[in-house]
């Protein structure tokens, strides 16, 4: 029996029972099991197909920046440069290790979902109760849950005795889901249907009798499974720009090392010294250390996101984050705390706020904006002492934290009674529970019985809905514990009030009794009201300066939720989040067709009841409007949209394995001020990257043209290809990537976000780029000119052009410190390692100019004061013109 996929929750259980042909007294038979396992597959989840281990090393080495290296390591070897040659492909190789191994590792969220699946289950065969491997679940299997169980597959149930079931991993509800069988209307959208269990929930309270009507691929979490394995991940900004840079560059390289290759034969000089000279060319255009930059540069933003909570699993997504322009993040557990907190009492007329968030029993009480000690208010001692007294949840200490055991919603009552004071234990011990009457979905109540051993004197409390608690009482108590006539119509107001601001509301009635028992007619009437209190899962305390913090760095936040409209759309205002008139459901979005999601995602911050597919579609739509999409969340049916997020971001702490497998980044802290905090990391980085490419590209432009200018002169080249080498590998590890350290500069999140249309070089950059390759062009052949000119020799006129192009270089890199200001901006000794890298070049080109071995390797010779001083004096003409340039610059801005 092969099934289709169908809306079960609309389907009756007899129907249900008839077409799956299935008993609920005596379950399946052996052998039917057998051949619906046949027809239906095993109960796991498919992992997909990736890439050989093999094939994704050597993917690797795909893209157009580690073709460069790969031909500056082939010219060097043609050239016998051995020790070049191993630097420059030994980078290759170590970026293609790391590589492999971050995208292996990004591929294990379709493991951890199949992992979700390896339980057990209870079943109905034979008329049997057995125990089997969940993974041999067909459909059609008379299934039994309890109190702890995982749910094994998706089921239809056919009796709930109290049974609640924590779907928060799946749907975002907060607390967990109050389960009954009856049959629901078609269009109920998923964290509505009550009358279902889904594959890898959890029970928290009650027992049932469920049928399995979907395995495997077809259950709501293989559908997940199927989403992550179809959503796209998308090349970073950084990724994508410097592919584009990359192939544009090598391109120009080529061209101009054929033009110079052209030029030199059609004047008439040898095709062999014309090739020597193209490939000096090449090699000097080529930016060697730009790839080992980029990794390096990544990797200290790596680091320093460490520090401040935020681990990295792809190194991209530290740049991703600094071109963010929407967040989108998930409510329950990331915006809000996952903790449900009680905020407002109202009793004997008296509305009483608490402050406090969390399972943490510390807050104060007031009553009209005034802190007050809850021991002085009679009636509001008595209403938190029910809220103690009538609760099965136990608050404990662990590992320096507050934790709960049992329902969230009672945790929060025995929170609050800490707060005034009231302590499980003790107030227990005082008050011996003798009965009780658990909560049964048809009554809508909990009662227990207490002997209050003080006054010998036996009370029953209850606690339920307003209505059902309202129907029972003829009384309530004052502020002095008095009984008074009950007025119905000022609770049915502060209902209203409460749940407008997005509070789950419980009611509070006690009786006094007379035996150690207690049956449900005792307690049909003549109860005495105690009050309400009002409670939510509270929004973090640091979410709301970190999206304030957002919009002004321009960065648009969306809360998208499984959860209430009412209750998102107030967590959205206590946040202070934009666009708050309104919400936008998932019932909504089912009437809207897919391709018309662009047109709407940019008018509504808070989406409600969306589900994993409509979330996966709202990030779609918003990429599809241009905007680079960072999304978070904590649960299961995060994973899809986390995938196709330009970087998904996970919680470390609440966040499911699949939400982490599924991410580019985990917060350790959970917090969603360390967003803001990965955010400003990733523009600094993006800064010093491109501070780094403005840095080296002027001297592998100079070289390049100082080449062609020799070759179109026809006189010698100023610098040889080792040469060029020893300046680009030097330079660039002991000058360029100190640029790495550069601290953030002033008001970086201030700026809006870079456009991802926006290039690496902007127009600013490119001219600054040609005027210090001009300048280095002009003082390296000059000087080489003018020393031949005097009669010195080859050797000297070029170790004279060398140390012209390192130095520089050197007074350059104090330029790139700031793109836009002088060093003195931010602070001429806030990067020390500036410093010592332009000390070691210093002493490198000591040895390299005046140290035997050095000279005979790399053809150099001694030169004298005078050309030092006129080294010197070029280097500071390059820092001067760059310095007048900024200047004129900002006064052309402003």
């Amino acid at each position: 029996m092969k099934l289709q996929k169908m809306h079960w929750h609309s389907v009756s259980p007899e129907t249900l029972l008839t077409g799956l042909s299935a008993n609920e007294k005596v379950g399946l038979a052996q052998t039917e099991v057998q051949q619906r396992l046949i027809d239906n597959g095993a109960n796991r989840l498919t992992p997909r197909r990736g890439k050989g281990a093999l094939l994704l090393f050597f993917s690797q080495f795909h893209q157009p920046l580690v073709y460069i290296l790969l031909l500056s390591g082939a010219v060097t070897a043609f050239l016998q440069e051995w020790v070049d040659s191993s630097v420059i492909l030994g980078v290759v190789f170590v970026n293609a290790i790391i590589g492999f191994i971050q995208e292996a590792n990004a591929l294990k969220a379709i493991n951890a979902l199949a992992q979700a699946l390896n339980i057990s289950a209870t079943v109905l065969r034979d008329g049997q109760r057995r125990t089997v491997s969940a993974s041999d679940l067909v459909p059609g299997d008379i299934v039994y849950l309890q109190s702890g169980d995982k749910v094994p597959a998706d089921l239809r149930l056919l009796q709930c005795r109290e049974l609640q079931i924590d779907e928060s991993a799946l749907t975002g509800e907060s607390v967990p889901v109050q389960k009954r069988p009856a049959t629901l209307d078609e269009s109920t959208g998923l964290a509505d249907r009550t009358n279902m269990a889904y594959s890898s929930t959890l029970v928290t309270y009650g027992t049932s009798l469920g049928i399995v009507v979907e395995t495997g691929d077809r259950t709501e979490i293989g559908l997940i499974n199927k989403m992550i394995g179809s959503a796209t991940e998308l090349e970073t900004p950084l990724t994508v720009k410097m592919s584009q840079f990359s192939l544009l560059l090598l391109w120009v390289i080529v061209g101009m090392a054929v033009l110079t290759f052209a030029v030199g034969v059609w004047r008439g000089q040898s095709m062999l010294d014309m090739f020597m000279a193209s490939v000096a060319l090449a090699v000097g255009a080529i930016p060697e250390g730009l790839p080992a930059a980029l990794t390096i540069t990544l990797a200290i933003g790596v680091s320093r996101m460490a520090k401040r909570n935020a681990i990295i699993r792809k190194l991209p997504a530290v740049e991703t984050l600094g071109s963010t322009t929407v967040i989108c993040s998930d409510k329950t557990g990331t915006l809000t705390q996952n903790q449900m907190t009680v905020q407002a009492i109202f009793a004997a007329g008296e509305a009483f706020q608490i402050s406090g968030s969390g399972y943490t029993p510390d807050g104060e009480f007031s009553l009209d904006g005034k802190t007050i000690s809850p021991s002085h208010y009679p009636a509001l001692h008595e209403c938190l002492k029910a809220g103690l007294l009538c609760n099965d949840a136990r608050l404990i200490v662990e590992k320096d934290s507050w934790c709960i055991e049992g329902d969230p919603t009672e945790a929060a009552l025995l929170v609050v009674a800490h707060k005034a004071g009231l302590h499980h234990a003790n107030v227990s011990d005082d008050h011996p529970r003798l009965d009780a009457i658990p909560f049964e979905s048809q009554h809508q109540f909990m009662a227990t019985l207490h002997h209050n051993l003080a006054e010998d004197e036996r009370h029953v409390y209850l606690k339920g809905s307003l209505e059902s608690l309202l129907a029972r009482c003829d009384s309530a108590f004052d502020s002095q514990l008095k009984r008074v006539p009950l007025d119905k119509e000022v609770l049915h107001r502060q209902l209203e009030l409460m749940a407008t601001q997005g509070l789950r509301v419980l009611a509070f009635a006690r009786c006094d009794h007379c035996s150690n028992a207690v049956q449900h007619h005792e307690v049909d009437g003549g109860l005495t009201f105690l009050g309400l209190q009002a409670m939510i899962d509270p929004p973090r305390p640091e979410a709301a300066a970190s999206i304030a913090a957002c919009y002004r760095a321009g960065i648009q936040v969306k809360m998208i939720t499984g959860d209430h409209p009412v209750t998102a759309l107030a967590i959205a205002r206590q946040l202070a989040m934009k666009q708050t008139e309104q919400v936008m459901t998932g019932s909504e979005l089912q009437g809207i067709e897919e391709n018309h999601y662009s047109q709407l995602v940019d008018k509504y911050s808070v989406y409600a009841r969306i589900s994993p597919a409509q979330k996966l579609q709202l990030v779609k739509a918003l990429q599809a409007n241009g905007h680079v999409v960072a999304m978070t969340g904590d649960g299961v049916n995060d994973a899809p949209a986390l995938r196709q997020a330009n970087i998904g971001v996970a919680m470390g702490q609440g966040g499911t394995e699949v939400a982490k497998e599924a991410a580019a980044m985990i917060l350790t802290d959970d917090h969603f001020a360390t967003i803001e905090a990965a955010v400003e990391e990733g523009r600094g980085v993006f800064d010093n990257l491109v501070k780094f490419i403005a840095w080296t590209l002027p001297t592998n432009l100079g070289e390049g043209l100082v080449i062609t200018a020799a070759v179109f002169a026809n006189v010698a080249l100023p610098i040889t290809p080792v040469q060029i080498l020893w300046i680009n590998m030097t330079t660039a590890v002991l000058l360029g990537l100190m640029l790495a350290f550069e601290p953030k500069e002033p008001g970086l999140m201030l700026r809006g976000p870079r456009s991802p249309e926006q290039p690496i070089l902007t127009k600013h950059l490119i001219f600054r780029i040609c005027l210090v390759g001009v300048l280095m062009l002009a003082a390296a052949f000059g000087m080489f000119r003018w020393e031949l000119l005097h009669g010195e020799s080859l050797a000297k006129a070029r170790t004279v052009a060398v140390n012209v192009f390192v130095f520089c270089e050197l007074f350059y890199l104090f330029n790139c410190r700031s793109l836009n200001y002088s060093m003195f901006h931010v602070g001429v000794f806030s990067n020390l390692w500036v410093i010592f890298g332009v000390v070691s070049m210093t002493l490198l080109q000591l040895l390299f100019t005046y140290w035997p071995p050095m000279q005979t390797l790399f053809g150099s010779a001694d030169i004298g004061l005078n050309e030092w001083l006129l080294i010197i004096a070029a280097g500071i003409g390059v820092y001067a013109a760059v310095g007048l340039e900024k200047l004129l610059i900002r006064q052309f801005i402003k």
